[in-house]
């Protein structure tokens, strides 16, 4: 399958952007973007399989991680300000009017969003793991979720944080992110200068107090409601997140909605089992593709 690798000038930074199509005639165009602590080679197990079903993949790297450049402060990691627009901007520049929408962990949460205020960009939306911002905000109010999502804290002390991933060769970061794909690949990427803080600051930016304080306001994350048929895949053995935060994403969507359940896979669902959850991406796009 061609790959391109882009770099393309937006929003203030260079971006890297993996650019995988199909032999044949494209049927479609796929945005897939990854969470903490990915880069775009968290899709390398399922795009040969999306291509090989006549898709073009397109797989940035978000800003701060793998070969995009970081923004000079925690503020330009804001999901509003900074990572939607970087999309935008990567689509613009590649001539891309519309796709279906993939997004993981944190980059599902950008998906939420973009699927939200941008609607008319994207045809479908797949969040795999994350669900929409306002279900996960009420999941969080229970036992359950709160103790898988106390690690977010943690994420909130600038400096300590940093020191207690890479201490004794990154041992606790090992330890908390047991069952990544490539455990030893994120870490050398995240080795480099300023990376572990930039994918930190994702979390700084977006999920701090004061942010969970204000987003419980009415209107705080802008049109909140998706109007594009949307598929949620949440996977059992997911250390961090929880099952109501994903389904109760229901209640946000104003278009066909499916929920899929994934008894024996982890956090890292499309690399466990890439066969599996690009069947189930696969018939989503088919069934509502335009």
């Amino acid at each position: 399958m061609p790959v391109v690798r882009h770099r393309l000038t937006a929003n203030g930074l260079t971006h890297h952007v993996v650019d995988t199509t199909p032999e044949a005639r494209i049927k479609g165009i796929v945005a897939c973007l990854h969470g903490f602590p990915d880069d775009h080679r968290v899709w390398d197990a399922i795009t040969p399989l999306i291509t090989a079903a006549g898709y073009r993949v397109i797989a940035p790297d978000l800003r701060g991680f793998g070969m995009t450049g970081m923004a000079d402060r925690t503020g330009g990691y804001d999901l509003f300000t900074g990572a939607m627009p970087d999309v935008a901007a990567i689509m613009d520049q590649l001539g891309l009017e519309r796709a279906h929408l993939v997004g993981h962990d944190f980059g599902a949460a950008l998906a939420w969003l973009l699927a939200a205020q941008h609607g008319d960009r994207f045809t479908t939306l797949t969040a795999l793991a994350v669900g929409h911002q306002r279900s996960f905000l009420r999941a969080r109010l229970s036992p359950a979720q709160m103790r898988m999502s106390r690690y977010i804290l943690w994420h909130q002390l600038p400096g300590l944080c940093e020191w207690a991933y890479r201490r004794r060769d990154w041992a606790w970061f090992r330890r908390h992110w047991v069952g990544h794909p490539d455990i030893d690949g994120a870490i050398e990427n995240l080795s480099r200068p300023g990376r572990l803080t930039a994918g930190l600051n994702w979390y700084r930016a977006n999920i701090s107090l004061a942010r969970m304080v204000m987003s419980r306001k009415p209107g705080a994350f802008g049109e909140e409601i998706v109007r594009i048929p949307a598929l949620g895949v949440w996977s059992e053995k997911d250390r961090y997140l929880g099952e109501a935060q994903m389904t109760g994403s229901a209640d946000f969507i104003d278009a066909p909605w499916r929920y899929e359940r994934l008894d024996d896979l982890g956090h890292w669902m499309q690399a466990e089992a890439p066969e599996r959850v690009a069947a189930l991406m696969l018939e989503h796009w088919r069934t509502h593709d335009l």
